[in-house]
């Protein structure tokens, strides 16, 4: 079976390794979502995963209640190298070699980010988890994947979520809310829906990247949109 893409960006929240947890890192959850890519890398695709923080400290949150939102926003992106570390762990148990790139250096825990060297990892079979978002603040890791998605020439972002694609509404609060098969990126904008933030629906559509949402925690659902398969709402022009 050939896969659609050959190099693809895989968005994860870090709400996406709590499990049912309210808080923190499911080792079980890491690990269930590492098999999954695993299979991916097995069929010779070559992965990148920008991961979230908002499972261990929310920037936006905090910045509401009074805290300095540049200070804040720091913190979240120290909170997702704790999840890429995790994340990296869970992936090399299960037999992935994975690099942990950062954009803000610490060089004890994880390589910084110098682009050409990413994309040679990756060359070379290895997954890069892209930790630290865009190195600055105001920019949600959903514009770091924008991003680094650009930076690697990936043929797609594949984000996955807790629901199966993108609806009128949440469907978690509406129950009547109704699924789109596809939508272009203007239609994202213009209808305001949560997809992902403004700045990085922007890029992709000035790029002409495709994105592609997804449940994450279905069995074998990164498999599949990896193939091409109908699964999820496709993001195009």
């Amino acid at each position: 079976m050939s896969a659609r893409y050959g190099r693809v960006l895989l968005k994860l929240s870090g709400e996406a390794l709590m499990g049912e947890q309210q808080f923190g890192i499911d080792p079980a959850v890491a690990t269930s979502i590492a098999k999954e890519i695993a299979e991916v890398q097995s069929l010779g695709i070559q992965t990148a995963i920008v991961i979230g923080g908002g499972n261990l400290f929310r920037g936006l949150a905090a910045s509401a209640k009074g805290m300095d939102r540049a200070t804040a926003d720091y913190m979240g992106m120290l909170a997702t190298v704790i999840n890429g570390l995790a994340l990296q762990d869970a992936l090399e148990h299960v037999g992935v070699p994975t690099r942990v790139v950062t954009a803000i250096e610490m060089r004890a825990v994880a390589e910084p980010f110098i682009r050409r060297r990413a994309v040679r990892h990756m060359e070379k079979g290895r997954v890069v988890v892209f930790a630290a978002g865009t190195g600055n603040p105001y920019f949600t890791t959903d514009t770091a994947a924008a991003l680094r998605a650009m930076e690697m020439k990936a043929d797609v972002i594949l984000k996955g979520t807790k629901v199966d694609g993108i609806y009128t509404a949440d469907p978690m609060i509406y129950p009547d809310a109704t699924k789109f098969e596809s939508i272009s990126y203007i239609k994202v904008l213009e209808q305001g829906l949560k997809v992902m933030d403004a700045t990085a629906i922007s890029l992709c559509m000035d790029n002409k990247l495709p994105i592609v949402v997804f449940k994450l925690r279905a069995a074998g659902n990164l498999r599949r949109a990896v193939l091409g398969e109908n699964v999820g709402t496709k993001v195009t022009a």
